[in-house]
């Protein structure tokens, strides 16, 4: 694990932006709150990019915008300043290359973008404000608890239908979405974008997930608090992305927090990059409305491997670390290092993998082998180890070594895998040295 540590480290640097400065107040913005900060903010950055680059200054105050898009060599600095962004879909038009749950389209753009650059960064302290709440973005989901009503507009014919156009390979350019649909976008979202620093600010408020990093490399992730627990609010998905570093950051969600995807069903398969190369380190995961702490998948077609978790702290949530896919997703997971975690008040799982996540059926078994485990600590919990395969594609090669997870209702039930355990304490078992192969439940 060291080894890989050192490797994902080696490749990560910040972005070189240069050493300008642009004042947001100088291209006509106000810090009330109310006035339109839209068209400033494009042309701070328009300025700034023709320059060759520089640092876009937000001084401290609130500024009311729409979507802000960010070009090569650019940082957005905020000095003690609020962004709050317009709830108005319209606002985020036209269209942009994205992602919806694994799948490309063309939808509503993401508060904020960029899509094809080259040292990019959002720095400060400053807070990141997207009022999605039960009024705006949040009903698209068609959950009473998230504000929908019986009879209002949601997004579940939007999936199937997106879902049916990457079924049929229907080109990319033609998954038009975006007005008079539904499918919320992310907060903040770099698409195929290299060198990639996120660092110091809160997120709040987020229409969907949080900071969605897509086809990238050499993205940092440093000392980044996110509070917003909306339907499907996960904190942070690297989706098919390579050298990745997440930080001292802390997470109260509203779904999974650190969550590794690669793409779903045949848009996976057709992109066909895994999300690897990834370090998650000394980050605080806490809040009841967060599903998952450490998660890997379900949108794992293009494979995921050599990922690291150590140091964290996971407090009242449901799972601490989850992979999960299913015949129709596919995908692999290898090489997962969980390492020196602590986790307390798990209303689920400690450790869950699943590969008939859903009930989804298809020809595409997952592959899930090489995870290793090694000193967890745990309180309080449903279940310790929860692993179940599928009888055509047994979970192989799971290592569990100084683990320490008490006060647990089910101490272990797995179900075609193997799983090796070693100098461990799960319940009021204690194991050795002990090979668990096929079928067993032990509460």
């Amino acid at each position: 694990m060291e080894e890989l540590i050192r490797e994902i480290l080696d490749n990560i640097a910040k972005p070189e932006i240069p050493d300008r400065e642009f004042n947001i107040l100088d291209f006509g913005a106000v810090a009330d709150g109310k006035g339109d900060c839209t068209d400033a903010f494009k042309r701070a950055i328009e300025t700034a990019a023709s320059a060759g680059g520089g640092r876009i200054l937000v001084p401290e105050g609130t500024y009311l915008t729409g979507p802000i898009h960010l070009e090569s060599n650019i940082e957005l600095h905020l000095e003690h300043a609020t962004l709050k962004f317009h709830i108005d879909p319209k606002r985020y038009l036209p269209v942009v290359l994205t992602r919806f749950e694994g799948m490309e389209l063309y939808n509503y753009s993401p508060l904020i973008y960029a899509h094809g650059k080259k040292n990019v960064a959002i720095t400060g302290r400053g807070v990141l404000d997207g009022q999605a709440n039960e009024t705006n973005w949040w009903i698209w989901k068609g959950k009473e608890e998230f504000g929908w009503k019986a009879g209002m507009p949601h997004q579940g014919p939007d999936v199937a239908k997106l879902t049916q156009m990457v079924k049929n390979n229907m080109a990319v350019e033609e998954r038009i979405f975006g007005e008079g649909h539904f499918l919320r976008p992310s907060f903040v979202q770099f698409y195929r974008c290299k060198n990639v620093l996120l660092e110091g600010f809160e997120l709040i408020n987020s229409p969907m997930w949080c900071i969605h990093p897509v086809l990238c490399e050499n993205v940092i992730v440093r000392n980044v608090k996110i509070s917003s627990r909306g339907p499907n609010n996960d904190g942070i998905d690297p989706e098919s992305c390579r050298y990745v570093l997440i930080e001292n950051c802390f997470f109260d969600t509203g779904d999974d927090s650190i969550v590794i995807k690669s793409g779903r069903n045949e848009d996976g398969r057709r992109i066909n990059v895994p999300c690897e190369y990834v370090l998650a380190r000394n980050n605080t995961v806490f809040g009841e409305k967060s599903h998952g702490g450490f998660v890997i998948g379900s949108e794992m077609s293009g494979g995921a491997r050599k990922l690291v978790a150590a140091n964290n702290l996971f407090v009242n949530l449901e799972r601490v670390l989850r992979i999960k896919s299913n015949p129709r997703r596919g995908g692999f997971v290898e090489d997962v290092y969980f390492v020196n975690n602590v986790a307390v008040n798990v209303s689920e799982e400690f450790i869950v993998i699943h590969t008939d996540y859903d009930n989804e059926t298809g020809d595409h078994p997952p592959l899930v082998r090489n995870i290793f485990v090694k000193n967890l600590k745990g309180i309080r919990g449903k279940y310790g180890v929860r692993i179940k395969g599928l009888e055509n594609s047994k979970i192989t090669d799971i290592h569990l070594e100084d683990c320490v997870l008490e006060d647990v209702e089910f101490a272990v039930q797995v179900e075609h895998c193997e799983v090796k355990i070693r100098n461990s304490r799960i319940g009021k078992y204690i194991f050795s040295d002990a090979t668990l192969d096929g079928r067993m439940e032990a509460r």
